[in-house]
């Protein structure tokens, strides 16, 4: 058996102290939201039990699907890379950036710089000053192949759109189909959920016809995603058959606010290509804040699959 664990969502806190310069920019209106909203929820020591209790679990691998910073400042950046140091070894730890992450040009030629070891794949060394030429990456861990596609993009003020290329698109083809010979459970990591509708319309990813097509024709067997802040569960066609698509809630969510408390998921997977087993643990925050809890679980591959519980939405494209 084989334990993963995904959260996304981080929005390390509290922001540091910004130049005129740096505020010149779309940064100004993340700035104002920040003190007019994330601040009261984002918690830094609800991360830290996030992390503490997901130790104790003993994943043999992390996924993390973006949104690391706030405003993707060179000192956040840093900082990230610092805080990514202390949760595991880049070996044992995927990143793909988010679009916090690629807050302002150039921010994600930065960010990815910054996080490198823990976001490039097996192939080795590759060209990070541009999108095109660092994703998708693959990462073979045990009987599971991690494929990290980016999403992460610029974008003008009042958007958090995120761009899936035609590029990316069939390169993800290659390597699900190349995983799949080799007989691995194919794992997507992606920041924008790829399911039409899940993001309202100035947050949504540019392409999710396109990342729908690559998930059909190369096969996988599970999608994880971040942005939304949400515990929720679409499903994607493939000629393979269904495949869950999984969000997390913001591992940073304190309790109080609109969105749900802090979670991650622990994934357990085991078998082989046909007769694939995963179950699904998710564990939150609890309502006063002050530890981690089992909050749900589920059986998406295996004998005795479990229906979706209500907390969840599910939607089938």
């Amino acid at each position: 058996m084989f334990k993963f664990a995904h959260i996304s969502d981080i929005h390390l806190g509290p922001l540091p102290k910004l130049t005129l310069r740096e505020l010149m920019s779309k940064r100004i209106t993340g700035f104002v939201n920040w003190h007019r909203n994330r601040r009261k929820h984002l918690f830094v020591n609800t991360l830290d039990l996030l992390i503490s209790d997901m130790k104790t679990r003993e994943p043999d691998h992390l996924m993390i699907t973006g949104d690391l910073v706030n405003l993707a400042t060179s000192i956040e950046t840093k900082l990230a890379g610092e805080w990514l140091q202390s949760v595991g070894e880049p070996e044992d730890t995927t990143v793909v950036p988010g679009n916090h992450d690629a807050y302002v040009p150039g921010a994600h030629e930065r960010s990815v710089a910054e996080w490198y070891p823990y976001i490039i794949g097996d192939e080795g060394t590759r060209d990070w000053s541009d999108e095109t030429k660092v994703f998708p990456t693959i990462r073979r861990r045990g009987p599971v192949a991690v494929i990290g596609c980016s999403t992460s993009v610029a974008t003008p003020p009042f958007s958090a759109s995120g761009y899936f290329s035609p590029r990316q698109a069939r390169e993800t083809v290659n390597l699900l189909k190349k995983a799949g010979e080799e007989g691995l459970f194919r794992v997507v990591l992606i920041h924008h959920p790829p399911i039409r509708g899940a993001a309202s319309s100035h947050k949504r990813m540019i392409g999710i016809r396109r990342f729908a097509a690559a998930i059909s024709t190369g096969g996988a067997e599970l999608v994880l995603h971040g942005h939304t802040h949400l515990n929720t569960v679409y499903w994607l066609r493939s000629h393979h058959g269904r495949v869950p698509v999984i969000g997390i809630a913001s591992a940073s969510q304190g309790p109080g606010g609109s969105k749900p408390r802090a979670a991650y998921n622990l994934f357990r997977v085991s078998g082989s290509p046909g007769t694939w087993n995963l179950v699904c643990d998710r564990y939150a925050l609890t309502e006063a804040g002050d530890g981690v809890e089992l909050h749900d679980s589920h059986v998406f591959y295996g004998e005795d699959p479990g229906s979706l519980s209500v907390q969840e939405a599910a939607r089938m494209i």
